[in-house]
């Protein structure tokens, strides 16, 4: 069971609509989102450290500034995103409809291909309102 626990936090700006839904999301707009991202280790390295502090943000923010940052995040079914690309508007392509609980499991599963013991990941969409991934072998528990 893992007994250290370091926290970091990430912002950045971004774009989104919702398809299918009916409320003012369905709109185009913006948002300063934030990251709180949580990584466990049983014990600590050579420097005393679960990680970086650094090394969590190359990763994490690193591949949020080459895919997410100052983008529309958008559903692939959305018809908005042909007009955009061809407006050369940066764009970033989902799967799944890109609400804050979608947008923060895929961070997740983007940043865990590196190998970092993400145990929760909080996604800030507003400063009042955030959504929270942990995979379930995490032996995380909600807040």
């Amino acid at each position: 069971m893992p007994q250290f626990k370091v926290t970091k936090r990430i912002d950045f700006c971004y774009g989104h609509r919702l398809l299918k839904y009916d409320g003012k999301c369905k709109y185009l707009h913006g948002h300063n989102g934030l990251l709180e991202i949580d990584i466990v280790a049983e014990s600590l390295d050579s420097r005393g450290m679960v990680i970086d502090f650094g090394d969590i943000k190359d990763v994490v923010k690193g591949w949020i500034d080459a895919n997410m940052d100052h983008r529309m995040i958008l559903n692939k079914e959305d018809p908005i995103i042909k007009v955009l690309t061809d407006l050369r508007e940066p764009v970033y392509v989902m799967d799944q409809n890109p609400t804050a609980e979608n947008i923060v499991k895929h961070i997740h599963e983007e940043v865990q291909k590196v190998g970092l013991n993400i145990i929760e990941i909080r996604f800030w969409e507003t400063p009042d309102s955030f959504a929270t991934y942990y995979p379930l072998d995490s032996g995380s528990s909600t807040k």
